[in-house]
């Protein structure tokens, strides 16, 4: 008899309450002109009454509003007519005017992620911390990673904390230095390597800086002005520039008061479906990745995130001839003394990667295809495998008629995970009458659970809008799984290069 998992009733919503505050971006200099005109045209006793009122409104809704009203100030200032010294009052209602508030999660709250919480530390005997990361989804359908956390209690029972009300996105520092060889070597993958691309890093050294990029783009372009040709090929250098970058957050911010928000050209229309994981090093050394999907409208870049302890992040492009679609997710350590990812670059069949770089990946092993009527469409992971005495335990995600997605499981060799021990014929999860409405009707999907005693937890989306957990027993599921014929490597594991 096929394992069943079961559901813990526990419902997560979008909550539209959670706001952020975000540049008010109006496309072009004349209405910004307009705009600190009119500003300008008020008295200083107008300026005070007006800002006591937008203090008033917005200042209990946000974490540290004036202090971001004053960096939009600074970001306008360029376009000011004169020098003269304005009032902080007046500097303070210009950046008001220019910001805007933003419901992160008001379309959507889906995709989850789960792992353990880094810090144990004053927690009850017999409870464990954890951290769930989701997508959260607002107006115009951006994505970003918003955080939840909570415990599992002595009995096993999930209990989530209570989000703080406030939301922020953290500090950008674009002070990443690039080693010019990876970086050549990616444009080469994007097409835009050429004698174009050479004259732009003319001068640049081993290893070189943005602010050092966009000065000799500058420099070059100003030759060439209004050739289409060399515009694009800048445009290509900063984007790529752009997609590897820091964040950092406050020390006194609360997990649940982090939000990752879209910054990079390739991420404008969004962050999408993060899979964290807890990678533990040779040495012993732990760090947490997340390979996410960036979106610009037009094309999906597989990214990673990178932190020790969730207030500083790395953000780096993934690079190589196989990295390329969604759904990559990277094992919690190193095999052979190699990285290994579960991907999907045809949209349709897992395969499985190996690499001595983290950031670079180019071949791929073909390891499942769609084989039952739940999963004829497409397979795919549902986060990182986790490691349990039987191989590699992976959720994967199938679809079927109508476009139904169910979440099913396999298992791996643990020393060699080519090696397909058993995976589940008949779905752990499908959507049932309570989960099939939503922005993308009859979908259950997750990016990660974790094993807790002898429960696995899967924290899931239901239909794109709202998020839910289930359980299921490691034991039984272990059971079902090495109860299948005895070990089989897939027939077609060649490389593909």
């Amino acid at each position: 008899m096929s394992i069943k998992a079961t559901r813990t009733g526990i419902v997560l919503r979008p909550d539209p309450t959670r706001v952020l505050f975000r540049p008010f971006e109006l496309g072009g200099t004349t209405r910004t002109l307009k705009i600190i005109a009119r500003v300008g045209g008020m008295t200083d006793e107008e300026v005070a009454l007006k800002l006591d009122e937008v203090i008033r409104e917005f200042g209990g809704r946000h974490y540290k509003l004036e202090r971001f009203l004053l960096q939009r100030f600074e970001q306008i200032k360029p376009q000011l007519l004169t020098d003269e010294p304005l009032t902080l009052e007046r500097k303070l209602l210009l950046g008001a005017y220019f910001t805007m508030e933003y419901s992160l999660e008001s379309a959507a709250l889906f995709n989850p992620s789960m792992i353990w919480h880094p810090d144990q530390t004053n927690v009850p005997p017999g409870y464990k911390r954890f951290i769930l990361s989701l997508r959260a989804t607002g107006e115009g359908h951006v994505s970003s990673i918003s955080f939840r956390m909570g415990y599992i209690d002595e009995e096993g029972k999930i209990v989530l904390r209570k989000p703080s009300r406030y939301v922020t996105s953290p500090e950008i520092v674009p002070n990443h230095r690039f080693n010019r060889a990876q970086f050549e070597r990616k444009l080469y993958e994007l097409r835009l390597e050429n004698s174009i691309q050479e004259k732009m890093m003319i001068g640049l050294g081993d290893e070189f800086s943005l602010p050092e990029l966009e000065q000799q783009i500058k420099r070059v372009s100003a030759q060439y002005r209004y050739n289409a040709e060399y515009e694009t090929i800048a445009s290509g250098l900063l984007a790529l520039a752009k997609s590897n970058y820091e964040i950092h957050f406050e020390e006194d911010q609360s997990l649940d008061e982090r939000c990752i928000f879209p910054t990079s050209p390739n991420e404008t229309n969004g962050i999408e479906d993060a899979r964290f994981v807890q990678f533990t090093d040779d040495d012993g050394e732990v760090t947490y990745y997340a390979t996410y999907t960036a979106y610009n409208g037009r094309v999906t870049f597989p990214q990673l995130l990178e932190t020790k302890d969730f207030t500083h992040f790395t953000v780096s492009t993934l690079n190589g001839a196989e990295v390329s679609n969604k759904g990559m997710a990277l094992f919690p350590r190193k095999i052979d003394g190699r990285y290994v990812m579960i991907s999907r670059q045809d949209g349709e069949n897992i395969y499985l990667m190996y690499s001595e770089d983290l950031y670079f990946w180019q071949t791929k092993e073909l390891l499942l295809k769609p084989t039952y009527h739940w999963e004829y469409v497409q397979l795919g992971n549902c986060g990182s495998p986790i490691e349990t005495e039987a191989g590699w335990l992976v959720l994967s995600h199938g679809v079927g008629p109508m476009r139904k997605y169910a979440i099913g499981a396999f298992l791996l060799d643990l020393n060699d995970p080519s090696i397909v021990i058993g995976r589940t014929t008949e779905p752990l999860l499908s959507p049932d009458e309570n989960e099939r409405e939503g922005y993308v009707p009859n979908v259950v999907y997750s990016c990660g659970g974790l094993i807790n005693g002898r429960e696995l937890i899967i924290p899931y989306a239901m239909s794109d809008y709202a998020s839910s957990f289930a359980t299921v027993n490691v034991d039984e599921l272990l059971a079902e799984l090495t109860s299948k014929s005895k070990p089989e490597t897939i027939t077609s594991t060649e490389t593909i290069s």
